[in-house]
């Protein structure tokens, strides 16, 4: 199994157009060959010291059954289109990519 963690810096006051936008694609990508869980997240306080709070970052959850399925993902026409659509909201973004160990 392939686990994606995507931490998405988003621009301040933007965080309803891009969840808009993220959950807009949601269905197309969880039907594509692979693909097992993708949803995006935000943080929830717990009142942990060792926590770090930020409305302005998504945390997006991936989980896929291969390295392939997840390349298919990454160039998908859908994913490109989406790319373009929300490139004015995103700040900087970073991806963590694990498998089980």
């Amino acid at each position: 199994m392939i686990h994606v963690l995507a931490s998405i810096q988003i621009k301040p006051g933007t965080r309803k157009a891009f969840l808009d936008a993220f959950h807009a694609i949601v269905p197309t990508v969880r039907k594509e060959n692979g693909c097992v869980e993708y949803a995006p997240t935000v943080d929830v306080d717990i009142d942990n010291p060792a926590q770090i709070l930020d409305e302005n970052v998504v945390t997006i959850i991936e989980k896929w059954e291969s390295v392939s399925a997840l390349q298919a993902h990454l160039v998908a026409a859908h994913m490109q289109a989406y790319r373009e659509t929300v490139k004015d909201l995103i700040e900087s973004a970073s991806i963590k990519v694990l498998e089980d160990a």
